[in-house]
């Protein structure tokens, strides 16, 4: 009785096996993977661009060992008030950025309060010069109202008598052009007439009945100039009139502050 071959599973002829080795080689060659074996697990390949997920081992993940700790200084209390103030040193010490904004807020300090000085030295000034011309001011005007009540009776005033006496005490008084032209007038015009009809011109300023100031006012007036309203009475005696003639005057006389005091520069009959 022939034996019947007993084929055993998993096996296969050695042409078999030879023929599975040849294809996973040419397999290899053309970049294809080659058929797997059978039972054994198929991977796929993992396309570009995705995540691939590995499965962690049975025994689980080993941790890695710990480096060794290195000291390390302390860093300061207050990181960003640390770096402020080196922002702040760099600023002090590098000239080369431009001026730092602590310098140049005391620059602009010191630029404000030294126009601030100036503007009230100059306001001071302004005022100190307004106050002293006040003052002088003020001052001119009784000086100037004294010396008008003093002049008006002796320029305004002459006697046939003694013109050379009173016309020379009148211009003893004046000053400027004023002083010129009253020389001539009283040379060509009043000494011939005077002396022809035995003038004589008596002039006081006006007072009030109950012994008050004398009508005298200052109209204008400056540290060296003022202008006086007077009212003058003037009492002519010649032979051509027969009683004595009273003349209510108002006089404006300019007066001027000269080297010998308040001086007559003009007078005008209003």
């Amino acid at each position: 009785m022939a034996h019947q071959t007993a084929r055993t599973r998993g096996t296969g002829s050695p042409a078999r096996r030879t023929m599975t080795a040849a294809a996973r080689a040419a397999a290899k060659r053309t970049g294809r993977s080659a058929r797997p074996e059978r039972g054994a697990r198929v991977e796929e390949p993992t396309p570009s661009g995705r995540t691939l997920l590995v499965e962690p081992p049975a025994n689980g993940w080993e941790d890695p060992p710990e480096p060794e700790s290195v000291e390390s200084p302390e860093p300061p209390e207050s990181f960003e008030s640390f770096e402020s103030f080196e922002s702040f040193e760099s600023f002090e010490e590098d000239p080369e950025d431009g001026a730092p904004p602590r310098r140049t807020g005391r620059r602009v300090l010191t630029a404000v309060l030294g126009a601030v000085l100036v503007t009230a030295l100059a306001a001071a000034a302004v005022l100190g010069w307004q106050y002293r011309q006040g003052r002088q001011t003020e001052q001119a005007r009784g000086e100037a109202v004294a010396a008008a009540l003093k002049a008006a009776p002796v320029v305004l005033s002459y006697d046939y008598r003694h013109l050379d006496r009173d016309f020379s005490r009148g211009r003893a008084l004046l000053t400027g052009h004023f002083r010129d032209q009253y020389g001539k007038t009283t040379k060509a015009v009043v000494a011939p007439t005077a002396t022809k009809y035995h003038g004589v011109v008596k002039a006081t300023v006006a007072t009030p009945a109950d012994g008050g100031a004398p009508a005298a006012s200052v109209v204008s007036a400056a540290p060296d100039r003022a202008v006086v309203l007077l009212f003058v009475n003037q009492v002519t005696r010649s032979t051509q009139v027969p009683q004595p003639r009273l003349d209510l005057n108002r006089v404006r006389m300019t007066l001027t502050r000269t080297s010998d005091g308040w001086k007559v520069s003009g007078v005008d009959a209003l």
